[in-house]
């Protein structure tokens, strides 16, 4: 599974891919959110399953996500929000 990050850095933000050296940079938040969220799902939809993790700028995981790739019958990725361990009941 693939793993990429948003979080913050002096003056902006960062999506990382574990597997690649090359950070993307961005002035926002929401740039960067959106830009990591389009390409999990295209990471996804070329066959890999994906984690997507959000940090907010003290380093807390503000949300997690994990993006599968599509099964045979499907056309696109499934994107879940888990972000929230279940707790037993």
């Amino acid at each position: 599974m693939q793993k990429v990050i948003v979080e913050p850095v002096d003056g902006g933000w960062t999506v990382n891919v574990e597997t690649i050296d090359n950070p993307m940079m961005f002035a926002s938040g929401r740039a960067a959110e959106d830009a990591a969220r389009d390409l999990a799902l295209r990471l996804a939809a070329n066959g890999s399953d994906v984690e997507l993790e959000l940090r907010l700028r003290g380093g807390e995981r503000a949300a997690r996500f994990v993006v599968l790739a599509p099964v045979e019958h499907q056309d696109r990725p499934l994107m879940l929000n888990v972000s929230r361990e279940l707790a037993p009941a």
